[in-house]
């Protein structure tokens, strides 16, 4: 049987990495503390997310998947702020110390942390219910960072990447739409292995094209809802020019209903919704391509407060959406 320090030496303890793959932390796995350096000049941006079996994930989740998404949904929070990833701590609760298990969960999450030069530094274990907790830490320019607190009147709102798949395959799983194999799949690559957007997070950081950003985790309405609320301004959403994903853009062809619910509430898309002055679009457009990542204009922010829906021909919308709420209903 694995013990704790065997467990950690053997699937969480890496060899030195060579250039340009160099280590940040000034003392890593091994003691009481990580010692963690920071490039002269920038701020840390921290964040923390957790991922309870039966809440965030199914029971029997492939491990290789969930060691991807347990670090991406921390690098999205980066991503929103526009910084760049320097490292993370795990504390991992497991009912076992499974050999298959722990092998694809750490290969899942070194991959997608080699992808991001993002270095394990620390963390714990412990036997209990299957918990993983990441504290991921960034490095941005002071005065830099995209907030939720600076979306300003005129500012048009963006969106990366496409919404709806991953709230669709979890339809799919569910059995509340009928989904192809292969559909559900696809969809299901969106729901298990999220795609961080930190390329183009920096670039809307780095060139002071944005003003307020946010990734989109619970649903957009309600993510959208926070940027409005923490700015003081309102808004004017195009539900219809939400940019759908392709399984969804199929599935829904006909079905503007489920369309509309799936992009404008659905979870776990882990896009970026960003505000920026109608000046920018030429360059957030060209930020976009540089990066691989599309980017779609949805809406515009008001003075007046709320969040105002409408449809492609700019009529109102009245859609009751409920976005995912770890405390009550949702999805």
């Amino acid at each position: 049987m694995l013990s704790e320090f065997d467990l950690i030496k053997q699937y969480f303890v890496r060899p030195a990495r060579p250039a340009p793959l160099s280590p940040r932390a000034q003392l890593g796995i091994g003691d009481d503390c990580a010692l963690l350096g920071i490039t002269p000049g920038q701020s840390f941006a921290i964040s923390s997310d957790m991922l309870v079996e039966g809440r965030h994930f199914f029971a029997g989740e492939d491990p290789r998947r969930l060691g991807h998404k347990s670090l991406a949904v921390n690098l999205s929070d980066l991503a929103a702020m526009g910084a760049r990833p320097a490292g993370f701590t795990l504390a991992l609760a497991l009912p076992a110390a499974d050999r298959d298990w722990l092998a694809g969960f750490s290969a899942g999450l070194f991959a997608l942390a080699d992808e991001h030069d993002c270095e394990l530094i620390g963390g714990d274990t412990t036997r209990g219910p299957l918990n993983i907790c990441i504290t991921v830490f960034g490095e941005v320019a002071p005065g830099q960072a995209l907030r939720r607190d600076a979306a300003r009147p005129g500012d048009d709102i963006w969106i990366s990447g496409t919404l709806g798949d991953a709230r669709l395959a979890l339809a799919g799983i569910r059995g509340e739409v009928a989904l192809q194999e292969d559909a559900q799949q696809l969809a299901g690559a969106r729901l298990h292995l999220p795609t961080p957007r930190v390329a183009l997070g920096r670039l809307l950081a780095e060139g002071a094209l944005a003003h307020a950003a946010i990734d989109i985790s619970d649903g957009l309405a309600g993510d959208l809802g926070h940027i409005l609320e923490r700015s003081g301004v309102g808004a004017t959403l195009d539900v219809d020019a939400l940019p759908a994903g392709p399984v969804l853009a199929t599935c829904a062809s006909g079905h503007a209903a489920l369309r509309r619910a799936y992009t404008a509430a659905g979870g776990d898309d882990y896009e970026l919704c960003f505000t920026a002055a109608p000046a920018r679009r030429g360059a957030i457009e060209a930020a976009g391509a540089a990066c691989g990542t599309p980017v779609t204009r949805v809406g515009r922010i008001e003075a007046a407060p709320g969040l105002r829906l409408t449809d492609g021909q700019g009529q109102p919308l009245e859609l009751r959406l409920a976005g995912f709420d770890h405390f009550g209903g949702g999805q």
